[in-house]
């Protein structure tokens, strides 16, 4: 129940893409007001404001996509520019509080849905015959019947989801032995610019890792706190053994933030009924993304 829109205005300047909000149902004359004020053009991404699991996140063309959008989704949405980089990532980053330096304790790689051809088969039957790909078919069908008919050419590959999200069929990948002191300065010099920041992954887009780790040609697509999991315990190649102590672990960090924040600055505890009411408000959004968008 974060508002990214919130979130982005406490990132630094020009590290994430110019963003605009909207109410649901808003006539396209004010959002074009809106796009012409930051300069923005299609192809444009829309996706909820509240969200989750990559539901209702869409890559706009045109006008008529843009009206079909505003008018189909029952919550309030952002307007984004759409970022060229190709690749993606996500850094956690934890900073004890009163320590003048944080650490990265994991980052993920993410693969996007893609599909390679054979001359023969269908991007469906490509699909059905990957375990992974398959649960994926209903909403790809939906979104581009045509599409999944097509054929493609010996070794021709198909982006079909561009975004790195695990519920949308991208494959998460642990990278945590590319971290490299460039990697750390920049990402600890980054954080610190954000208010109260001190646990939490971030997930950016960028081109080339080499330029990534010094702090050039990157977008912050999004930043999560104290809901975040360490998605790279979601490479394959793990056990649950090692997902299960990997939360813990993280959980225990966020444990100490937590108890110091509380005891130095006055920072309160949730109460329980807050958090009740919380999770009643979320399953809440959760139930309007999935009508809105299934």
């Amino acid at each position: 129940m974060e508002s990214k829109k919130e979130i982005y205005d406490q990132l630094p300047k020009n590290s994430y893409p110019k963003t605009l909000l909207f109410e649901s149902n808003t006539a396209l004359a004010k959002i074009k007001e809106g796009m012409n004020s930051l300069g923005l053009k299609f192809p444009l991404i829309a996706k909820p404001d509240i969200g989750m699991r990559g539901m209702g996140v869409k890559k706009i063309y045109t006008e008529q996509e843009l009206i079909k959008y505003s008018n189909q989704t029952s919550v309030s949405f952002l307007i984004q520019e759409f970022v060229p980089y190709k690749l993606e990532v996500g850094i956690f980053y934890i900073r004890i509080p009163g320590e003048n330096k944080g650490f990265i304790s994991g980052v993920v790689g993410k693969e996007f849905l893609t599909v390679r051809g054979n001359g023969k088969d269908t991007i469906r039957t490509l699909l059905t015959n990957d375990p992974r790909h398959v649960l994926q078919i209903p909403f790809l069908e939906k979104e581009d019947a045509p599409l999944m008919n097509s054929i493609l050419k010996e070794g021709q590959t198909q982006l079909l989801v561009p975004y790195g999200n695990h519920a949308r069929g991208a494959k998460f990948l642990d990278i945590s032995d590319q971290i490299n002191p460039d990697l750390e300065f920049f990402i600890d010099q980054l954080c610190q610019q954000i208010p109260d920041f001190y646990f939490g992954r971030i997930d950016m887009r960028y081109d080339n890792w080499s330029s990534l780790c010094k702090g050039e040609s990157f977008s912050i697509i999004e930043l999560n706190g104290a809901g975040s999991e360490p998605t790279h315990i979601y490479d394959p190649k793990h056990s649950v053994f090692f997902a299960w102590r990997e939360i813990v672990k993280h959980w225990n960090y966020l444990f100490k933030i937590s108890k110091i924040n509380h005891q130095q600055i006055g920072l309160p505890y949730m109460k329980i009924k807050d958090g009740l009411k919380m999770l009643k408000e979320n399953n809440i959004q959760i139930k309007k993304l999935q009508t809105d968008w299934n």
